[in-house]
């Protein structure tokens, strides 16, 4: 990694340096005049002669194949109701992404920065009617561990796959405690908290960020040291989108067990999936740190049940440590799950990634591939569970789920919650959903249909699901995950409409106490709200 100080020298000579007749267009905010300003713009501050190899203009042959590169959620593709970007910039140095937020700034054509492309509103490379242009920092994709030291560089245009992968060829004995899907770029996981099957021990993704390299809204490249403290906290749980564009994080690697041992296990309501569950809620948040079991719950068809259909829980498990240990914790705690030695495979910690991302037969070479997995659309909802769903509760929720004449693909991913997570303040860092809860669960909904209609079949029934969910879950504000992003929860109307009262609404949700503190110091360093988006931090105001 480049000292950062040369980062910051070079940003001097290019402000100081700038053209005055592009200055002299500033907050031009014409998307036609864009097409020809900013290209000149973007041209003089990084001294080219030439960069198609950089900008592409939506009106090219090449436009559309960079676009949907690393779109995974193709229904923001389809719909007829959602504005593309004008220019698309790659840059493969951070000058070009610095020289793009400095045009971008001063012409008035706001920036959407894409690492891997999973915003699962799309905010990322769509908008609402803004006109904009697309920072992908795919070509960021640089690892460089340092086992001395525990800690990496991660270029934020990575994925966790390279992440993890890199990782491990370094050590066979550290990790990183993020999310399972290997595709996801690591510029929006970071920055919105980003957590796995290791949260119960090291806490979220965010928690373990201890340095991190930042474009402001003026075009300027720092460090933490000269961000300062307060936007260094913000970056770290609170969306990097909102404050400037991420280049690059430092991260700190944890320890990982030279064996671990996991275990996939289906139960059915025939099979006592809803006692089972009950009881889940009591001691997967209390196991030991090094324990993680997970539940996905879905309804699925099935001859032999009442009905045709049934619910399907799956018990996924991660232990730091080996099979003989787990099972005696697990005989002690939580016999009736009825786990065998036979049901678990000793492994070691980046098998154990490939399992969980369901690549258990693939080499972790895999992990390399930025490929989106799926080629669907997706819908996601998130809530926060404090106490217990009794038993009667379940057994509404899964009559809910197999409504006669629904087949939704919807599945409930439930993370155990409490260890590590206990352990650290809600105000640490702006993620703030710490002690008190039990678990988290993610709403997700995936669909291969293009047709407009089905879509919105599947998302009203969301809404529907949500609604029904509302009495078991977090209340006074129900609370929310950021990187599960919800645009039902609320919205920026358009940049000048921007409401910091009215966005309390769903930044209570995602950030509780947090979003005041958000909200000044998105005051402090973008007063005038250049890095905007439908759910970004406004700047703190009495309006």
């Amino acid at each position: 990694m480049a000292s950062i100080s040369n980062f910051i020298l070079l940003a001097l000579v290019f402000f100081f340096a700038w053209p005055a007749s592009i200055a002299a267009t500033h907050h031009e905010d014409n998307s036609t005049s864009s097409y020809h300003v900013f290209p000149e713009c973007f041209l003089n501050y990084t001294n080219s002669i030439n960069t198609s190899h950089l900008l592409y203009a939506s009106n090219t042959s090449s436009f559309f194949t960079v676009f949907r590169s690393s779109i995974q959620n193709i229904r923001f593709l389809l719909s007829p109701d959602t504005t593309k970007p004008i220019f698309i910039i790659t840059p493969t140095h951070h000058s070009q992404a610095q020289a793009a937020v400095a045009c971008g700034h001063r012409l008035g054509l706001r920036v959407r920065v894409r690492s891997g492309g999973h915003d699962y509103e799309g905010m990322s490379y769509v908008s609402d009617g803004e006109p904009f242009f697309i920072l992908d920092l795919v070509n960021f994709q640089s690892v460089d561990v340092n086992i001395a030291d525990s800690t990496a560089w991660v270029g934020a245009g990575a994925t966790l796959g390279e992440v993890y992968y890199n990782i491990a060829v370094k050590s066979p004995s550290a990790g990183f405690p993020a999310g399972i899907c290997p595709t996801v770029g690591v510029g929006g996981h970071f920055s919105g908290g980003g957590f796995g099957t290791m949260l119960r021990k090291y806490g979220t993704a965010a928690d373990n960020v201890v340095d991190a390299i930042i474009v402001d809204v003026n075009g300027n490249i720092m460090d933490k040291q000269s961000m300062g403290e307060d936007l260094f906290w913000a970056i770290r749980g609170g969306g990097g989108a909102s404050f400037g564009v991420i280049l690059a994080y430092k991260i700190k690697l944890v320890p990982v067990t030279p064996t671990v041992t996991v275990f996939r296990i289906n139960k059915t309501l025939k099979q006592g999936a809803t006692r089972l569950v009950e009881k889940w809620q009591y001691v997967a948040p209390n196991f030991d740190d090094n324990l993680f079991i997970r539940i996905v719950a879905s309804a699925i068809n099935d001859t032999e049940s009442v009905g045709n259909r049934t619910v399907q829980t799956v018990f996924e498990c991660l232990f730091l440590g080996e099979r003989a240990e787990l099972i005696s914790i697990l005989d002690e705690s939580f016999p009736e799950l009825g786990v065998t030695t036979n049901d678990c495979s000793e492994m070691s910690w980046i098998e154990s990634v490939l399992f969980f991302a369901g690549y258990s037969n693939e080499s972790s070479t895999i992990l390399l591939d930025r490929m989106p997995q799926f080629n669907s659309s997706f819908k996601a909802k998130s809530d926060f569970v404090r106490e217990p769903i009794l038993e009667a509760g379940w057994e509404s929720i899964w009559t809910f789920l197999m409504r006669s004449g629904v087949e939704e693909p919807l599945e409930m991913i439930m993370d155990p919650w409490k260890g590590r997570m206990d352990e650290i303040a809600e105000d640490t860092i702006p993620f703030p959903h710490r002690r008190g809860n039990l678990y988290n669960i993610q709403y997700f909904m995936r669909w291969f249909e293009t047709e407009e209609a089905v879509t919105q079949r599947h998302l009203r029934w969301m809404r529907e699901l949500y609604a029904f969910m509302g009495p078991y879950v977090s209340k006074n504000p129900r609370a929310a995950y950021l990187n599960y992003k919800d645009i039902d929860l609320g919205r920026n109307e358009t940049p000048e409409k921007t409401s910091y009262v009215k966005a309390k609404v769903w930044g209570n949700a995602y950030f509780l106490d947090n979003f005041e503190r958000l909200a000044k110091v998105k005051a402090q360093v973008d007063p005038n709200n250049y890095f905007w988006n439908e759910q970004s931090i406004p700047p703190y105001s009495a309006y």
